[in-house]
């Protein structure tokens, strides 16, 4: 049965990797994931930084790592999403997205920001948080 749990510190090596095995990461963003794990661990979750993991059965699926926009009211970021290589397109990358929303929602969220890469091997990210009823409100060219 598949179940969100906390990431702990425990987790980042093997996320790190699985981030990496997406082949959508450059190797700085990589490093970067690395160094967002190690500061949520050391001080940000006292900032209501959230991350989780989708586990089954022992194995981790994916994980998502949100936050709450600053100087903002009922404003959350999205930072992280990430499925496992192997299982991308069987659903996974909605169901954490869910997850996400609904735990801000219950926060008193009213809205959700995304940002991804305007890049063409990015289409595929681009359609799937339109799938998901996102809006597109601005493109920076060549980000």
């Amino acid at each position: 049965m598949m179940r969100f749990l906390p990431l702990n510190e425990g987790h980042t090596a093997e996320l790190v990797k699985m981030a990496a095995e997406t082949g959508f990461f450059k190797d700085h963003e990589v490093v970067a994931l690395e160094e967002v794990f190690d500061d949520y661990h050391a001080e940000n979750h006292q900032y209501d930084h959230k991350a989780f993991i989708l586990e089954d059965a022992g194995l981790n699926l994916g994980f998502v790592y949100f936050a709450p926009a600053p100087m903002t009211e009922g404003s959350w970021q999205l930072w992280w999403i990430v499925v496992r290589a192997d299982l991308q397109g069987k659903g996974l990358g909605g169901r954490l997205l869910k997850f996400a929303e609904d735990f801000c929602k219950e926060k008193g969220g009213r809205v959700m920001f995304i940002e991804t890469s305007s890049q063409p091997k990015y289409e595929p990210t681009r359609q799937f948080y339109l799938k998901y009823k996102y809006h597109q409100e601005a493109v920076l060219r060549e980000f």
